[in-house]
């Protein structure tokens, strides 16, 4: 089996990209989405969150609040290393059960999408990695796109990761989404076309 893994800056198509991969017959595991399991009442990470950070977890409800959760962390790069360090041990398992799931269904190729592929040193765990990307415009006019987003906080988000260049330079394949859904395909289909040879 082959593992992919996939990653891109805020706005740059990633989880378009992944559903793209999906309808190419590529399995796609998605580490926002364990995240967000690992923090619901049920999931693996939800007590040691609560407990590390009591101000996210409302009593009412029995729900982390991840927009709580988001602020706590934005600004204090200790309390995100904190998280970081009871987050991705869960989300790795996650990983490893959903690759040896789809070895036993015969895939040929699975793709770990990780919005923090290289800065958490996920690149050694997979084959290939893979980086969403497009021209700063277009990033710019889509995260602006979203609610509740503005110019100074998308500055920050981008200050706070690892650079779209620098991603690219490590990569072992840039797919393009800034000109068009068709060209994005077309790319990947070559890409698994030269993975595959």
């Amino acid at each position: 089996m082959i593992v992919l893994g996939l990653t891109g800056s805020i706005g740059m198509g990633k989880s378009t990209v992944a559903l793209m991969l999906e309808k190419l017959d590529c399995a796609v595991h998605d580490s926002d989405k364990a995240v967000r399991l690992a923090l619901s009442p049920k999931g693996q990470a939800f007590e040691e969150v609560a407990l590390t950070f009591p101000e996210s977890w409302d009593r009412k409800t029995h729900n982390i609040k991840r927009d709580v959760l988001a602020k706590i962390i934005f600004d204090d790069d200790n309390k995100r290393e904190q998280l970081e360090n009871i987050l991705h041990p869960v989300v790795q398992i996650s990983q490893k059960e959903f690759i040896k799931k789809q070895t036993r269904l015969g895939r040929k190729i699975v793709v770990l999408e990780i919005p923090l592929l290289f800065e958490t040193g996920a690149e050694s765990r997979v084959d290939y990695t893979l980086v969403a990307s497009a021209p700063y415009h277009v990033q710019r006019h889509r995260v602006l796109g979203r609610a509740n987003m503005t110019e100074k906080k998308f500055e920050a988000i981008l200050a706070s990761q690892m650079s779209d260049k620098e991603k690219c330079s490590r990569a072992d394949f840039i797919i393009p989404t800034g000109v068009g859904m068709a060209y994005t395909n077309r790319s990947l289909k070559h890409m698994l076309e030269e993975i595959n040879a």
